[in-house]
């Protein structure tokens, strides 16, 4: 299939968005670490906070290269910097009204909230590196490659540590760590099947 010129305009759009979803994510990953009672998860948070650094510093890169300021503003990067601050207060206000087995479990619904955005930022900017034409798209496609396996690992091993929290929350026995993380999960098929590996899982403990 021909590639197609992509969109400058919203590709720095897109840009934006992702530069300031990964600020935001030093701060949710900040606040998370401090909610952590499982001495695994905090490991887990700690590494995933540095690796966010390190994205927030490729993307930097890029923007250099494509000749967009960092510092610029548009309506869309702000509504992600409200949606970052306002997962940021959750966490603070869980840690303030919560006790401590509830703020990890709040502190881990924000994170996989805010991967959510993060993992989709990736994934068009990978799909504009693929598809699209530009002059940019090298740049685009190196900047993915450092970042899209850290990001699939995230996402799907978060939310394994947040559905595992819940069904012990729930009473209910839960693999801690998750099957996600035990079978080293990093694609979404791989994320279901450790999931429905979880009953053997339980066997074992």
């Amino acid at each position: 299939m021909a590639k197609k010129k992509y969109d400058r305009a919203q590709l720095e759009e897109l840009l934006l968005q992702a530069l300031e979803t990964e600020l935001g994510g030093i701060e949710v990953y900040t606040a998370a670490i401090e909610c952590a009672v499982n001495d695994d998860l905090r490991e887990e948070w700690q590494e995933y906070l540095e690796q966010t650094r390190r994205h927030h510093e490729v993307l930097i890169n890029v923007f250099e290269q494509v000749g967009l300021d960092p510092e610029q503003r548009s309506p869309g990067r702000e509504v992600v910097a409200h949606i970052g601050k306002s997962l940021v207060q959750a966490i603070e206000m869980a840690r303030e009204s919560a006790d401590a087995e509830a703020a990890q479990l709040v502190a881990g619904e924000c994170v996989v909230l805010a991967e959510t955005k993060d993992h989709q930022n990736w994934e068009l900017i990978g799909l504009l590196a693929e598809k699209g034409s530009g002059d940019e798209t090298k740049v685009l496609q190196q900047a993915y490659d450092a970042v899209a396996k850290d990001e699939h690992h995230h996402l799907l091993h978060t939310t394994g540590w947040t559905r595992e929290l819940w069904i012990q929350s729930l009473g209910l026995p839960a693999v801690l760590p998750p099957p996600e993380e035990v079978k080293h999960v990093e694609t979404k098929i791989g994320a279901s099947r450790a999931e429905q590996a979880r009953d053997e899982m339980l066997k074992k403990h």
